[in-house]
C-alpha cells in the first residue's frame, strides 16, 4: 500500500501515518482503501451519518481520489468523510470546473474506527470513472486530517508545490491499468 504523508508546511499529530490503495477491476471499478493508523484520539473525526452528498468535505477530515486518463487536462475529483457524506467534482482542466453535470451515483463508503486505527474503503463504479472504467487511469490518492485542535493537514504521494496542491497533474502519481477478474 503506498504511504501517504503530510505537506511539510502541515504537519499531522505525531506518531499518525496514512496508507492508500487503489485497484482498478474492469467489474468493480476503482476499489479505494485508505487506512490511518496511531494515536487517532489527535484527530476530529465526523459522526456517523446517512450516507448523502455534500460540499465542502475538504474542510474537515477527508479522503480524496483524483482521477483522469493518462494525457488528458480532464478530471474527476471524489472526496469521502469518515462521516460516509461524499461528493465528486468535474473539472475540464487545471482546476477549471466543468459546467457538466458530473455523474449521477451513491457512494457506499465503509468505516472501521478504532483507537489505533482508522479504515475507509469504498468502490467507484465503472460508469462514474473517466474512460467508463475501461482505459489506464492516472490518480491521485490524498487526504486531508483535521486534528482535534482544528488544524489541518494534507497527505498525498506526492507534494509538487510549494503549498499544498492536490488538483497539480504531478501528484497524480498512480498508474492503473485495468485488472479483469475471470
Amino acid at each position: 500500500m503506498p504511504r501517504l504523508s503530510p505537506h511539510p508546511r502541515h504537519p499531522a499529530p505525531s506518531g499518525l501515518q496514512l496508507t492508500a490503495e487503489a485497484r482498478l477491476n474492469a467489474n468493480t471499478g476503482l476499489d479505494l482503501r485508505y487506512v490511518v493508523s496511531g494515536p487517532i484520539a489527535q484527530l476530529r473525526i465526523p459522526p456517523l451519518r446517512l450516507a448523502s452528498p455534500a460540499d465542502q468535505l475538504w474542510q474537515h477530515s477527508c479522503f480524496e481520489a483524483f482521477v483522469a486518463l493518462g494525457g488528458a487536462a480532464a478530471y474527476r475529483e471524489f472526496n469521502f468523510s469518515p462521516s460516509r457524506q461524499w461528493a465528486v467534482y468535474d473539472f475540464d482542466a487545471y482546476r477549471q470546473r466543468s459546467t457538466a453535470p458530473a455523474p449521477a451515483w451513491s457512494a457506499n463508503c465503509r468505516i472501521e474506527h478504532g483507537a489505533e486505527y482508522l479504515t475507509l474503503q469504498v468502490s467507484i463504479p465503472p460508469r462514474a470513472l473517466p474512460g467508463g472504467g475501461r482505459e489506464p487511469l492516472q490518480v491521485a490518492l490524498t487526504a486531508v486530517l483535521e486534528s482535534a485542535d482544528g488544524a489541518l493537514s494534507y497527505w498525498a504521494q506526492r507534494h509538487p508545490a510549494a503549498q499544498p496542491d492536490f488538483h497539480h497533474r504531478e501528484g497524480f502519481a498512480l498508474m492503473l491499468n485495468v485488472e479483469s477478474t475471470a
